[in-house]
Parts: C-alpha cells; structure tokens; sequence
C-alpha cells in the first residue's frame, strides 16, 4: 500500500526559519540574571514556516 506523505513546509523568507530571538536589554536585574526581551518574526509570528501558496491553473490574464 502507499502511504500518504504530508506536505513539508516551507521556511518563512523573512527569517529563514530562526523565527525568535532572545534580546538583551542591557542590564541586570537584582538577582543578577540579564534581562531579556523575546521577539518574534512578524511575518509568520514566531512559528518559522509560512503556508504554501496555491496557484490557481489557468487563471485569467
């Protein structure tokens, strides 16, 4: 029997997959630990992928 293949997605263009990323503010906090924001792609918000376009065959011109 076949087996049916799910389709593989594909890496957002924008942040070639790294979709968040630790920034440090610049200074610490009483206990010592640095203080980190998380920022996230905007384009595919923080996932890393983006959803396959369909084309749409023989459309109109």
């Amino acid at each position: 029997m076949t087996q049916h293949t799910t389709p593989t997605s594909r890496i957002c263009p924008n942040c070639d997959g790294q979709a968040s990323a630790a920034i440090t503010l610049g200074g610490r906090d009483r206990n010592g630990h640095l203080r980190t924001i998380t920022a996230h792609c905007p384009a595919c918000h923080g996932t890393g992928t983006m959803h396959a376009r369909r084309t749409r065959e023989g459309a109109r011109a």
